[in-house]
């Protein structure tokens, strides 16, 4: 049996990245780039546990998509790392950022074949240019770039990792412990993901996938007196508003739902609880707002949506136009692939006899196209 157990670092909140998109979450054909690189790690060993950190909004996303262990991350890459380590059992741990998009088999190759000769083995590369610092010219050979993977002595990284100074990779918390390291050849392949200029160098990262995926989304409300009716993100002239947790806006409600749905990241409930005093009369522009921006952070672009509103009272009709252009600027979309419908039930059930208000939403997205941004 393995005694090495595989740890990816994945919580990070992407500052440096300049685009709507964290990089964990670029697609790499249908794949996130996070479990696009474990599932490529994962082939190279025989790994005896295989976790994946996350951040603490997306461990619940990540999960539903892959059998790996998914653990929460905190504040810093060496608390993210603290967290995995609880539950690592195996001799060895070989931790890696999965920013590293292109790790080789040789490269882990040579890491394991060297893991007899100090408590931390890290890879390095020389550097062929000049080197300054503190305005002093160094000796470029007496210079290394460290990369990840690192594979370490467990009980040596636990008892390293406990201390509040904050080191920035796996080794130098073992030396300032009193450990020791060693090195092997690192990789130019391995070169980490920084900025989306990064991402031209690495060969192995494939596009993202061009089929686009659609969600539909069904709300209803009953009709509440003495409140303020907002629907399709605006206020209808009515002397009543609708029964809800939030301001009960049914349109944005249903319109939520079909994008997470399109995008498989749940549904509202999941994202907003309704039992959660936050959301209490909130004024669901937000709630939306909110849904946008995770889509964007999950690698998901909004292509186009189409509500139909099913509504015996309040006339829908003078309302159309101000909320197809404000759900639009919301959704970071042109106005021309945003659609209101409107509709009655005949005077049929209880739409009909006018207490309350039902919507069907549709909505289409696609990836973000990292490779021609």
């Amino acid at each position: 049996m393995s005694d090495l157990t595989l740890i990816l670092l994945a919580a990070g909140n992407s500052s440096r990245f300049k685009v709507p998109v964290k990089k964990q979450w670029l697609r790499i054909g249908h794949d996130p780039l996070w479990l696009f690189v474990t599932n490529r790690i994962t082939q190279m060993n025989n790994f005896a546990h295989i976790i994946v950190v996350a951040h603490p909004d997306e461990v619940a996303f990540m999960q539903n998509i892959c059998d790996y262990t998914i653990v929460s991350g905190g504040e810093s890459r060496q608390q993210s790392l603290r967290n995995a380590m609880k539950y690592v059992t195996t001799s060895y741990t070989l931790v890696s950022d999965i920013a590293r998009g292109c790790v080789s088999n040789d490269l882990i190759e040579r890491l394991i074949a060297a893991k007899e000769r100090a408590d931390c083995i890290i890879p390095t590369l020389q550097l062929n240019d000049t080197i300054i610092y503190n305005n002093e010219t160094i000796l470029r050979e007496q210079v290394q770039r460290v990369q990840t993977p690192q594979l370490s002595r467990t009980d040596i990284l636990k008892r390293a990792l406990e201390t509040s100074i904050e080191y920035t990779d796996e080794s130098s918390a073992i030396v300032a412990y009193g450990g020791s390291r060693s090195y092997v050849e690192g990789d130019i392949h391995a070169d980490k993901i920084t900025r989306t200029s990064d991402l031209a160098s690495l060969e192995c990262l494939t596009p993202p996938s061009s089929m686009t995926f659609t969600g539909n989304g069904f709300d209803v409300h009953g009709f509440q007196e003495g409140k303020p009716m907002v629907l399709g993100g605006i206020e209808i002239n009515s002397s009543f508003g609708f029964m809800a947790h939030s301001d009960g806006d049914v349109a944005i409600h249903a319109l939520i739902d079909a994008l997470l749905g399109a995008a498989c990241l749940g549904d509202i409930g999941m994202l907003f609880p309704d039992n959660d005093v936050i959301y209490k009369n909130i004024d669901s522009k937000i709630l939306l707002t909110k849904c946008v921006e995770k889509l964007h952070q999950f690698g998901f672009i909004i292509s186009h949506a189409d509500i139909t509103i099913i509504a015996q009272v309040p006339k829908i009709s003078p309302y159309k136009e101000g909320m197809r252009r404000i759900l639009a600027q919301i959704m970071d979309l042109s106005p021309a692939r945003v659609n209101i419908k409107a509709t009655t039930t005949e005077h049929l059930g209880f739409i009909g006899r006018k207490e309350g208000v039902g919507v069907i939403a549709t909505a289409s997205v696609h990836y973000f196209d990292w490779k021609h941004r």
